[in-house]
């Protein structure tokens, strides 16, 4: 590809926060129709950069050139001129609008001052036509899956004329099939002259889609490396900048007493349905049990249930010889129960407060993190200081808000504090989302210590492969209630996806060997 078509040139690009270097010197280039990854461990500066370049933060130095052009992108409304848009992390939606009022949002098509809705509704539909969104643009935002959620926000950019598209670690709450459907339409895009900017740590994802992958570590670019001519392997060393083992070290298991018993568990979900159907289910000390499942199957509202964060219509939840149905949260937490929740921002922290308010959540009442009911906040602290450097939460300072944080980092203090307080039962749900290849074999490796003190883990994930490389065994949810259990060493990640739609254990097997009859599908 000629020179004439690189569309973003970013030169020595440096963004300080007082002392500290978020970006240091970084060098960027993006070719039209490009699919360009940026790879890095949590706080490398990977999304500070997409920020700059998006116009929500300026530089400290450094130069951005758009189509051969300097640019001073001075806010999110001149990169919407220059045709850049970003499709954030956390989705920018407002739940009580329709599809069509959150895509049109600042950018209103009107007649003499009145909404012309039907005229934004026809692009809007022309447009998910085109790049193969499709999307109600009628639904309310609160009604409708995460994954389409993302297309609204994907719909929005393009809907702006964006022929740049920065996407912030797109794949952190969807399912693997809509992961699937996120790529061919990443690819659909770039097809059609589009850029794209992937950030993102999953490997897989990167070899899947990307062209080229620029590597930051620790503010710095790295280099850019082809993708077809990288390894994995290379990757994830030069981003971590160390040889990172993917297989978690584990011996086989030993299971002891049960530590959770649920007996014929009903639970209704946000709109009165049932999501829990008549489920048991044991889990003993010194056993990983994994939870796989399409999202939408039970898995969220059996965490919640366990936790007390939802009320259980009927059934028994027995938690080290308690019963703990329908007590209150820190009830439950003080019987012994640890919890990763899945929405790390909604359930894991207080985002305004500072990390070492967050990390004393679980125990700030007990001494000596307080006295006679008073806080002692230089032992809140020092606690956060302690566990910041054990769990390799990169922030400033303990006194930075938790909001401040990258989400990987988030994620971390979360883990730090749950499983410090060494609960018999830690429910781990996607513990590694949005954590980079070596933060990931960190937590892995925790959550098997963990199993090897002698408690119990719960690791609900949609991530196959971390199912099956931490799980001692695997029972599958579907349609609220568990349809399968299997051990890792004797399925697949084809066995466990034709079981997470329903299929029977024997039905599974009896499909994947007609499947590999003659090295092929048998015809039907």
């Amino acid at each position: 590809m000629a020179e004439e078509n690189v569309v973003i040139e970013m030169l020595n690009v440096t963004k300080a926060f007082g002392n500290f270097k978020a970006n240091d010197n970084i060098n960027l280039k993006v070719k039209k129709g490009e699919i360009h990854a940026l790879l890095g461990e949590n706080g490398a500066g990977k999304s500070t950069l997409m920020n700059i370049l998006s116009g929500l933060l300026q530089p400290t130095s450094g130069v951005i050139k758009v189509n051969g052009k300097e640019e001073d992108i001075a806010s999110p409304t001149i990169a919407d001129k220059l045709g850049i848009g970003m499709v954030h992390q956390h989705f920018m939606l407002v739940d009580d609008f329709t599809v069509t009022e959150n895509i049109i949002l600042g950018k209103e098509t009107s007649q003499a001052g009145v909404l012309n809705n039907k005229k934004a509704q026809k692009m809007i539909k022309d447009l998910s036509n085109q790049y193969r969104l499709y999307v109600d643009p009628k639904a309310k935002v609160a009604d409708i899956s995460v994954g389409m959620q993302q297309r609204i926000e994907i719909l929005k950019t393009l809907y702006r004329g964006a022929d740049i598209l920065i996407f912030d670690e797109p794949t952190a709450v969807l399912t693997p099939q809509e992961i699937d459907e996120l790529m061919s339409i990443m690819k659909g895009l770039a097809a059609e002259g589009k850029s794209i900017i992937l950030i993102t740590h999953k490997l897989d994802e990167i070899k899947q889609v990307a062209d080229k992958v620029t590597v930051i570590r620790k503010g710095q670019s790295i280099g850019t490396v082809n993708t077809a001519t990288t390894s994995k392997q290379e990757l994830a060393d030069m981003m971590v900048g160390r040889s990172v083992i993917f297989k978690t070290d584990k011996t086989e298991s030993n299971p002891k007493d049960v530590v959770l018993e649920i007996d014929d568990l009903h639970v209704k979900e946000s709109r009165g349905l049932e999501a829990v159907k008549g489920l048991n289910l044991k889990v003993r000390a010194g056993e990983v049990v994994g939870i796989a499942g399409i999202d939408g199957n039970g898995q969220s509202e059996l965490i919640q249930a366990i936790t007390g964060l939802r009320k259980v219509e009927s059934g028994t939840i027995r938690l080290s010889g308690e019963d703990v149905t329908n007590l209150p949260p820190r009830r439950i937490t003080e019987t012994g129960l640890g919890h990763i929740p899945e929405d790390r921002q909604r359930h894991g922290l207080i985002l305004p407060m500072t990390l070492s308010e967050n990390i004393s959540l679980q125990s700030y009442y007990k001494e000596p993190l307080s006295k006679n009911h008073f806080l002692n906040e230089d032992e809140m602290d020092k606690f956060a200081v302690r566990l910041i450097k054990e769990f390799d939460v990169r922030t400033q300072s303990e006194r930075s808000t938790a909001g401040s944080l990258s989400g990987g980092n988030q994620q971390k203090a979360i883990i730090a504090r749950e499983l410090e307080r060494q609960p018999d039962l830690l429910i781990a749900a996607q513990p590694t989302r949005g954590l980079d290849v070596g933060a990931i074999e960190f937590i892995h490796q925790r959550l098997v210590n963990h199993r090897d003190a002698g408690h119990a883990v719960i690791l609900m994930s949609f991530e196959l492969d971390e199912i099956l490389n931490v799980s001692d065994r695997i029972v599958v949810m579907y349609d609220g209630n568990i349809v399968a259990e299997v051990k890792p060493s004797e399925t697949s990640e084809r066995e466990l996806g034709l079981l997470m739609t329903g299929s029977t254990l024997e039905k599974a097997r009896e499909e994947l060997a007609e499947m590999n009859v003659g090295g092929g599908i048998k015809d039907a």
